[in-house]
């Protein structure tokens, strides 16, 4: 009796078989991660809990069990429609969202009574207010990547996107004081009781614009005139995008008086065009040009005032925040004490007194955290930090074209640089500002725009990673050429 061989599957199907499998892997290691994520943040919430209440109540892991159910669809979300995303991104995330809204809710169990502490609602206060934006802004990443199913799609709206980024950025500096300053800074739309900061938006708008504006002018940003010290200056004439940036990014500095908004947009484009042209003479024409400018408006803040006079102010009290530790310089002294009082390890979550800290929901947050959990705990969290920019800067590396890893290397190092910003103030390394931490601080705006990041941190990884099949081709890839090809010009893939 003959019996007739199994035919051997072919390459195609092989690989088409190994790319579900890995697929399927990177999703459960990613939903593995997000369960421990939320153990974690159930854990935090009954230590709070148990130090302000002496007792932990049945209902402390309403709070986490409903964050877990938001992630969870986010990452049914992924499942289906990017399923050789980074598994790392989404748990970090959620860990550091989880965290703030935490202690959000610790912040509210300290204002409330000490006899009504206890029968405090779950989703009241401001920490009730943070869970609801957890679940609009998951909701707008899940949307954002069942609509863009491929990241190179969106450079057609490049030149758009950049105007709207500029409007967004000019829209509170030349709005009157009432409807746009907060704390000495112009960075609000404030429009009875809501309010919106539009710069969080606008970040995300002008690095698509410079992404895809680097890609098609490298070759010319990459041209030397001289050499100087050994390294490679660019011509003269290409000076024209970073000086009209820079001009940019003083204006804020001078009409919107925060000094990290400026540095965040200068420094994401001049970053941006090192990635794109791999020379450091600009790196170092952007840190001449911005510290100049800096520079400039400070002595100008001393001797002319007007629009330069928050900014001299805000220097001076960095310089000398203890000259008047009781008006000018409060908030600089109360956080430097703080982080002071914390120590290595903390008072413990919900042992410290936050409550003192003006504007610990937003600016100081970080500062009202490391009371609580330390130095070590600081650390830690900004381990978690670092963790999403590498895992960005990884998939850029990874990614095939060009505009991907302009994309993707841009938004993972302007979401490092607005955690140093903001760290910097608090630590007294930079001036304080008025930048929130991402995923930590209270606000819709931040949390928005900082997830709608991670969703296309997410798309550029899924295109990076998806394995390359029999054929030659990507499994599974929607039919789209890059940027270069979308717009007739010429193909060029910029070395990792």
């Amino acid at each position: 009796m003959t019996v007739a061989a199994t035919p051997a599957p072919s390459p195609a199907n092989a690989g088409e078989q190994s790319g579900v499998r890995l697929a399927r892997s990177r999703r459960n290691a990613e939903l593995s991660l997000l369960l421990l994520a939320m153990v974690l943040v159930a854990a935090y919430s009954a230590t709070v809990e148990a130090n302000l209440l002496d007792t932990v109540t049945p209902d402390f892991w309403i709070p986490a069990a409903s964050l877990g159910a938001v992630f969870l669809g986010l990452h049914l979300v992924i499942r289906f429609l990017a399923p050789f995303a980074d598994p790392a991104l989404l748990p970090a995330v959620a860990l550091l969202n989880g965290i703030g809204v935490g202690f959000l809710r610790r912040i509210d169990l300290g204002d409330a009574d000490a006899v009504d502490r206890e029968s405090l609602a779950n989703f009241a206060g401001v920490g009730g207010r943070q869970l609801a934006w957890t679940l609009v802004s998951v909701v707008l990443a899940a949307g954002l990547l069942a609509v863009m199913r491929d990241h190179r799609s969106v450079s057609r709206y490049a030149y758009t996107l950049g105007l709207a980024g500029i409007v967004l950025v000019m829209i509170p500096a030349v709005l009157p004081r009432a409807y746009s300053e907060v704390n000495g800074a112009k960075l609000w739309i404030l429009i009875g009781g809501f309010s919106i900061q539009p710069g969080e938006f606008a970040k995300l708008a002008l690095l698509v614009f410079f992404a895809y504006y680097l890609v098609r002018k490298r070759e010319v940003l990459s041209l030397a005139s001289r050499r100087f010290l050994g390294i490679d200056f660019p011509r003269g004439r290409d000076l024209g995008p970073v000086v009209v940036v820079w001009l940019i990014s003083v204006l804020v500095l001078v009409f919107e008086k925060d000094l990290g908004t400026s540095l965040l947009y200068f420094g994401m484009f001049v970053v941006t065009l090192y990635i794109a042209t791999e020379r450091v003479s600009w790196l170092l024409i952007g840190l001449v040009l911005f510290f100049g400018g800096a520079y400039l408006a400070y002595v100008l803040g001393e001797t002319v005032g007007g629009p330069f006079a928050n900014f001299y102010l805000r220097a001076e009290i960095w310089l000398d925040p203890f000259a008047d530790p009781t008006n000018k310089g409060y908030q600089l002294v109360q956080g430097l004490l703080a982080l002071g009082t914390g120590g290595l390890f903390g008072a413990g979550p919900g042992g410290g007194q936050p409550g003192i800290l003006p504007e610990v929901q937003n600016d100081s947050i970080f500062a009202g955290i490391g009371e609580e959990i330390g130095l070590f705990g600081l650390s830690a969290l900004l381990v978690v930090y670092l963790l999403i920019v590498e895992r960005g800067l990884r998939a850029a590396l990874a990614v095939r074209d060009s505009f991907g890893k302009l994309l993707a290397g841009g938004l993972a190092f302007t979401l490092g640089l607005q955690v140093f910003v903001i760290v910097g103030g608090i630590s007294k390394l930079i001036p304080l500002t008025g930048q929130t931490t991402p995923f930590l601080s209270a606000g819709g705006s931040s949390l928005m725009a900082n997830w709608l990041l991670i969703a296309v941190l997410l798309r550029v990884s899924d295109g990076a990673r998806r394995p390359v099949t029999g054929g030659g081709g990507k499994a599974s890839r929607p039919a789209a050429g890059p940027p270069e090809q979308l717009h007739g010009a010429p193909t060029e893939v910029i070395k990792p």
